[in-house]
């Protein structure tokens, strides 16, 4: 897992052709919006999250968020421990987070 700021987040995931964004957040926090593209799977879900990442190609780059930044972190080491490679946190959250936002698809 690394850390990474705003812009090394945009930077990255610019370049990657083999990137999943990952929103961990609930239901009520992606109601008020989503970073583009992402696909969301609630940690507070324990099971529907590990049912979730066993079901996820662990050869592609997954770009990790949550409302802070703390939940997205534990998510990135339970990505670890399943045998994800490459997974970036985002220092701060979708609350910290100053690029392009969606609304989620109902």
């Amino acid at each position: 897992m690394e850390n990474i700021n705003n812009q090394r987040w945009k930077e990255l995931t610019s370049q990657d052709d083999n990137k999943v964004i990952l929103d961990v957040r609930t239901d009520e926090e992606v109601a008020d919006g989503i970073i583009p593209n992402s696909i969301q799977l609630d940690i507070y879900q324990p099971q529907e999250f590990m049912d979730g990442i066993n079901a996820m190609d662990k050869t592609k780059t997954y770009y990790i968020y949550c409302r802070s930044g703390g939940r997205s972190a534990q998510a990135c080491q339970i990505m670890e421990q399943a045998g994800f490679e490459r997974t970036y946190n985002l220092e701060g959250g979708y609350s910290n987070w100053d690029g392009d936002t969606a609304m989620p698809k109902s």
